[in-house]
């Protein structure tokens, strides 16, 4: 082959290749490429509601960013994405489809929101009553009770995919609430899918018996070494507390090298630190993994 047909060739293969990566950025689209050939979209929302229709009035915010399967070389996609919208938005959304799951949970949500300001109403009204009735004693609870016009609600959902790779998919599911306090409420929910076996993966699924001892060793060592901390003391001092008996909690992600473990806001920690993320690699664990695991597979990458 000549100098001029080599370089055509290079070019014809650079075409190519911007081609591919064109086509798999539109619509919206995004191709975790792997052994998996499992094909993702993204559905987005955002919605506010007013009490009584009201700009001025107090409202509830949500806003839903949703990652699901939308082809599967490995497990039957039904399946699959029943199981990303049970875990995402719960068991009674999980017979729709999709973008019927979201609306179904924004219009859920809304209709919380209202109820609650409803409730809250009829309370204030009852409190002023009790004023009324009772002269010269105030019977409303200053921290909670006020003549404004209930709380404003907020919330965001979504997810991520952490691993994609060899039959196995990690995906992790955030939720942050505000119900009209200073701070909010984040929590994190880990899940594992063997798609080979289309079954969610469980620690006695990877672990032999007697596992739970070992990793409790080797979390708080994590811990320590992800703080700087030299002791479990200096972890208390900083606002984790219970940290000699922590224990594997489910809650955790595989990938090609370890296994991470989430620990939300109040497990062993103050609400005022982030959520751990314990991240222990397959060489600390391999002893404890069972034979032929999915777990002991990716160790043996």
């Amino acid at each position: 082959m000549g100098v001029y047909h080599r370089i055509l060739a290079v070019l014809l293969s650079l075409v190519a290749l911007l081609f591919f990566i064109s086509c798999n950025q539109q619509g919206g689209r995004s191709m975790f490429r792997a052994e998996n050939n499992v094909e993702f979209d993204t559905i987005s929302l955002v919605a506010r509601h007013h009490l009584d229709g009201d700009t001025a009035n107090p409202y509830c915010n949500i806003e839903v960013d949703f990652i699901y399967p939308v082809s599967s070389g490995k497990m039957n996609l039904d399946i699959l994405q029943q199981f990303f919208i049970r875990n995402t938005f719960g068991a009674p959304y999980d017979t729709l489809a999709p973008p019927d799951a979201i609306q179904a949970y924004v219009r859920n949500y809304i209709e919380n929101y209202t109820a609650d300001a409803q409730t809250y109403r009829e309370s204030a009204d009852e409190i002023r009553e009790l004023n009324n009735l009772i002269t010269g004693i105030d019977v409303a609870d200053s921290e909670h009770y006020t003549e404004d016009f209930f709380y404003s609600y907020y919330e965001s959902l979504s997810d991520s995919i952490v691993y994609n790779h060899h039959g196995v998919l990690a995906f992790q599911v955030k939720q942050s609430n505000n119900k009209g306090g200073a701070a909010s409420y984040d929590s994190y929910r880990n899940y594992v899918l063997n798609l080979n076996t289309g079954r969610q993966v469980t620690e006695n699924d990877i672990f032999n018996a007697g596992y739970d001892t070992a990793l409790q060793r080797l979390i708080i060592a994590s811990l320590l070494e992800q703080t700087g901390a030299e002791s479990v003391e200096e972890l208390e001092d900083i606002g984790f507390f219970g940290v000699r008996e922590i224990v594997p909690n489910q809650n955790f992600l595989l990938t090609d090298k370890g296994i991470i473990y989430t620990y939300n806001k109040g497990e062993y920690s103050a609400y005022q630190l982030d959520a751990p993320q314990v991240f222990i690699p397959y060489e600390m664990i391999f002893p404890l993994l069972r034979e032929n695991s999915i777990a002991a597979k990716l160790a043996d990458l």
